[in-house]
């Protein structure tokens, strides 16, 4: 009897456990494992309008960028996700802050400037580092998502720090999402200023001094002034001065609702606002009056063609530097719409509106169309189209006037439309079944854009992307 009873609890203990168990759920882990991605870009542009020599000039550039992120699986809800960028850059428009500094010339020796070659002083080229860190959670029923997030940027005169954080709700079944984020950036300027600008205020307006010593000064008639004044007018840009407010702050709120309309097809509502506070112009660009007498240095024979790229060495003395008003206010709102048509073919369709109190409105179309020629081989044609008005302060070169409070010739406050072709490969393994060392290949993508302004800018990116998961 006692045998029967001792089997009795036995068998039904191991009941008891076999229950607990059958009633525990299996949480998927948010990320499996570690993932790498290293991506890299380059950039190359040209144009007729550079904003730092006063809306005309090349706006030649080009810009290498290499981006590491790494995404980290601290547990089953829980990734930490870590990305450093490098953005080197040559620029030709930002190498004419100072124009006359060309093959080791000083202007004290008759330096030529231009604002159609580059000059080869410490501007010519940069380089930005930037390093952000983001932490997210997820509820054990996967409907809840919160994060956190910080970043880090550096350039020679430019500083930003950042941090925020995001809320994901999940409901319907998971059918709809609503995501809120908020985000502050927390920017300082290293002000550098055109240099002519800058000698004339460190000595004392005085045209006789410093970098001005010994160098001639011609009028719009090519003809040499007296620096004294006495005899007929002398250039004087009265309206500038150092910047005292060096801070940038930007706030901003984003609210995007995202609904599976079908089992096809999901959209997506977005609605942004941003509110800028500080310096929010740009030191290194010059601005020219049309109220103002024009004063040069270089060759008297090459004014009559100063707005040709036939002009190699004559460059115009900048009135005064780029100012714009210390509060900006942009909301953009927009919608994305994916399709899926079959197994081998999607669209994708994206709107935004823009607006901000600088007088800019734009609308931006886009369609991309994924094409699945295989089990892991994806085609990706795109076509976007872009168009805005222009701001209230902007003016082409030396169509600016002294007496208003704000003005620009940065061509990227125009108006203008531009469009862009692009087209792209994606390679997708999801086994990983090729590996370098202890990482499975992922998907590899490459991808390629041309971009044309109606103003004349044209550029053109090609870019590339490498995951790797840990096995």
């Amino acid at each position: 009897m006692k045998n029967i009873i001792k089997l009795a609890l036995f068998f039904s203990t191991i009941a008891i456990f076999a229950q607990n168990d059958s009633t525990k759920v299996y949480k998927k882990r948010v990320l499996e494992s570690t993932e790498v991605d290293f991506l890299m870009s380059y950039y190359e542009q040209d144009g007729d309008n550079a904003s730092v020599t006063g809306g005309i000039g090349t706006e030649e550039l080009t810009d290498l960028s290499p981006t590491i992120v790494v995404s980290i699986p601290l547990n089953e809800d829980d990734i930490l996700t870590v990305d450093f960028g490098i953005s080197a850059y040559t620029s030709a428009s930002s190498s004419n802050l100072n124009p006359f500094d060309k093959s080791g010339a000083s202007i004290e020796s008759g330096a030529k400037g231009t604002p159609w070659l580059a000059a080869s002083g410490a501007s010519a080229s940069d380089t930005w580092y930037g390093l952000n860190a983001d932490y997210s959670h997820s509820s054990d029923d996967r409907n809840f998502i919160w994060g956190a997030h910080a970043s880090f940027a550096t350039e020679y005169d430019y500083t930003s720090i950042g941090f925020g954080g995001s809320v994901a709700k999940l409901f319907n079944e998971k059918n709809t999402e609503l995501n809120i984020g908020t985000q502050v950036y927390l920017d300082n300027w290293i002000p550098e200023y055109p240099t002519e600008l800058d000698s004339y205020l460190e000595v004392g307006e005085d045209l006789n001094k410093g970098y001005f010593n010994g160098v001639s000064i011609l009028n719009q008639d090519g003809l040499e002034i007296d620096k004294s004044g006495i005899n007929g007018p002398i250039w004087n840009p009265e309206n500038f001065d150092f910047i005292n407010d060096k801070s940038r702050n930007t706030y901003s709120v984003s609210v995007s609702l995202s609904q599976i309309v079908s089992k096809n097809a999901q959209g997506v509502i977005f609605f942004d606002l941003v509110q800028q506070k500080g310096w929010l112009s740009n030191p290194i660009q010059r601005v020219y009056f049309k109220d103002k007498e024009n004063f040069y240095i270089g060759n008297s024979e090459s004014i009559p063609i100063y707005t040709s790229r036939k002009n190699t060495d004559v460059f115009h003395l900048a009135d005064d530097i780029e100012k714009l008003p210390d509060t900006r206010l942009k909301i953009p709102i927009g919608l994305r719409f994916n399709y899926f048509i079959n197994e081998f073919l999607t669209v994708r369709t994206y709107y935004r509106y823009y607006y901000d109190d600088w007088g800019v409105n734009s609308h931006t179309a886009n369609i991309e169309v994924p094409i699945k020629i295989s089990d892991k081989f994806t085609l990706y044609p795109s076509f976007r189209y872009y168009t805005q008005t222009a701001a209230d302060y902007f003016a082409p070169y030396n169509e600016n006037i002294s007496t208003d409070n704000y003005y620009t010739s940065d061509y990227d406050l125009s108006k203008f439309n531009a469009n862009q072709y692009g087209f792209g490969v994606s390679y997708t393994d999801i086994f990983t079944k090729a590996n370098i060392w202890k990482f499975g290949i992922k998907n590899v993508d490459l991808r390629f854009h041309q971009y044309d302004r109606s103003n004349g800018l044209t550029s053109w990116i090609v870019s590339g992307a490498i995951k790797f998961v840990m096995q």
